[in-house]
């Protein structure tokens, strides 16, 4: 099957298989292995994308559904060389233990922060309640995620 759809802000068209999934094709037809491919069952958040905007766990949606969408993966959160605030924030504040999770954590943080610039603790804590980790204990990556709201105004 054709898919045509906008991944990290540029055109992509490739033939994939009916039954592949956009973790597949992010992951292996695209080599952009910032999504991390955790526990296949939507689970873990690890796989979490941006589909126009939304975050959405990347191994359970079929390639498919991406057709004429966007897509952002974590490759599309710095511009250039210049990382995203929120990137920056999860740096500054040691946000990143391992690092197998802070993609996905990455991912819902923009999209929170998108849709409400200036969340609550509450609200940080609730957008990421589906995204495992296993080093940080959520404290630092919470925090990240609060000091790049209060940046943003």
């Amino acid at each position: 099957m054709r898919l045509a759809f906008e991944i990290n802000s540029e055109p992509v068209e490739l033939e994939i298989k009916p039954n592949q999934t956009l973790l597949e094709v992010i992951r292996r037809d695209l080599a952009l292995t910032g999504t991390k491919d955790g526990c296949g069952i939507g689970e873990c958040g690890v796989c979490t994308v941006l589909l126009d905007g939304w975050p959405i766990r990347s191994c359970l949606a079929l390639a498919m559904d991406a057709r004429g969408r966007k897509v952002t993966t974590i490759e599309g959160l710095a511009q250039g060389s210049h990382l995203h605030p929120l990137q920056e924030s999860f740096i500054k504040h040691a946000a990143i233990q391992c690092g197998f999770c802070i993609p996905g954590m990455l991912m819902v943080g923009k999209a929170l922060l998108d849709e409400n610039p200036r969340p609550t603790e509450d609200e940080v804590r609730a957008s990421i309640a589906g995204n495992l980790c296993r080093c940080t204990g959520y404290t630092k990556i919470v925090e990240a995620i609060l000091a790049a709201s209060e940046d943003r105004g």
